[in-house]
């Protein structure tokens, strides 16, 4: 093990389960908790996603001979965290199922992905951003009741994008366990390994509609989308249809023990694919099985991690997953009204998936979609037909 893999690959791979893990593990607690789960079907979910992610990741990664990383969906998350309260947690978990057989569809269809893809930037950026601006609206619902704690935050949190970017999460990761220590006077965990609860799925259409299809439009534009992007940049060109089709499967098996979802990584995956990794480009692939390795680790110390953040303050937990959210509400932002004719439809779906209404069992990034092309559609046939009304007019000049 020590001639196979060298202190950069162990460096970069466990670099990349740190920031992954420690910017979401307080958003995927609350899910599960928001979704109904108890403490210990919590510490299943972590344990099923380590596993997941660790699996997936070592596998794809010695078999190609390239860094695969995968990840848990963070947006996919957050758009759940909104949404779950309104169904039971069997159908929570049916969703995910059905969200895996989505993807493992589109991985087999290349017209289907290709369909996918056809959705705008712009609006896929804007559900995201709608989906994510109410949760970062909360690192300020607690200014009026403890400003102390809200400037400590903020205040780690700018100054260390300024001058530890890389780690600035894990270092506010560290801050928001000691702050609940302090404030809760909880113990901390001793190392026990965790038991895996499984959770019979319901099919119901509502959720369905509610749940699985905006999971997986989430997941695949915001996730997959981009994790292909990434390897393409860096000169990797695997097999993403049987990656996609793995990794679609692995949910669907892990999603009764709380894997709500599995993608490839894109930012975290990056850390396993430069120069830091390895300067052999064929040896980065052993950052991504380091990677992997941790993610197991972390899934059997579940149960210790649960001990830490189940009892956190809800002040902490909005601080933590707001500020986690911020960079990617921002890129989100940037991309919903970068072209100047889709800033309208844009515009209304970031209101509509904000205003966080359900009508009809539909939660409301839902509707907003839906209206966002709508409205997408409505303005490109009024282009049409003034184009064509201007066609026949210079034809009459003429």
């Amino acid at each position: 093990m020590a001639r196979f893999f060298k202190l950069h690959h162990i460096t970069a791979g466990f670099s990349a389960v740190i920031v992954g893990y420690s910017s979401a593990v307080v958003l995927i607690i609350d899910l599960a908790k928001q979704a109904g789960a108890t403490p210990d079907m919590v510490t299943s979910w972590l344990f099923a996603l380590g596993l997941g992610m660790g699996l997936t990741g070592i596998f794809y990664s010695w078999l190609t001979k390239m860094p695969v990383v995968t990840a848990w969906s963070t947006p996919g998350a957050a758009f759940l965290l909104g949404s779950v309260s309104e169904y039971s947690l069997s159908e929570c978990i049916g969703a995910f199922v059905l969200c895996a057989l989505l993807s493992l569809v589109t991985a087999q269809s290349k017209h289907l992905l290709d369909l996918v893809k056809k959705i705008p930037t712009s609006l896929s950026s804007a559900l995201l951003a709608g989906i994510l601006l109410p949760i970062c609206f909360n690192i300020f619902t607690h200014v009026g009741t403890d400003p102390e704690l809200v400037t400590l935050f903020l205040a780690v949190y700018f100054i260390g994008k300024r001058f530890f970017q890389q780690y600035v999460m894990l270092v506010l990761l560290l801050l928001a366990i000691g702050v609940s220590v302090l404030l809760t006077n909880a113990n901390m965990p001793t190392l026990a390994f965790p038991t895996p609860i499984l959770v019979l799925p319901e099919f119901s259409l509502s959720a369905f509609i509610g749940l699985a299809i905006p999971l997986y439009l989430i997941t695949t534009l915001s996730q997959n989308l981009p994790g292909i992007a990434i390897h393409h940049a860096h000169g990797y060109y695997p097999n993403h249809k049987s990656i996609l089709s793995g990794v679609a499967l692995i949910q669907a098996v892990l999603s009764p023990l709380g894997g709500f979802t599995f993608n490839l990584a894109a930012i975290t995956a990056a850390l396993c694919m430069g120069d830091e990794a390895d300067k052999e480009k064929s040896e980065r692939y052993k950052a991504a099985i380091a990677a992997g390795l941790g993610y197991l680790l972390l899934g059997l110390l579940a149960s210790s991690v649960v001990v830490l953040f189940v009892n956190m303050p809800q002040e902490v937990i909005h601080l933590m997953a707001g500020l986690a959210l911020l960079p990617t509400l921002e890129n989100a932002l940037t991309k919903s009204f970068d072209v100047e004719s889709l800033r309208t439809p844009a515009l209304a779906t970031i209101l509509c998936c904000a205003s966080g209404f359900t009508l009809f069992t539909l939660t409301s990034p839902v509707w907003g979609l839906m209206l966002g092309v709508v409205l997408l559609a409505i303005q490109r046939k009024a282009k049409k037909e003034d184009a064509d009304y201007a066609n026949d007019a210079a034809s009459r000049k003429a």
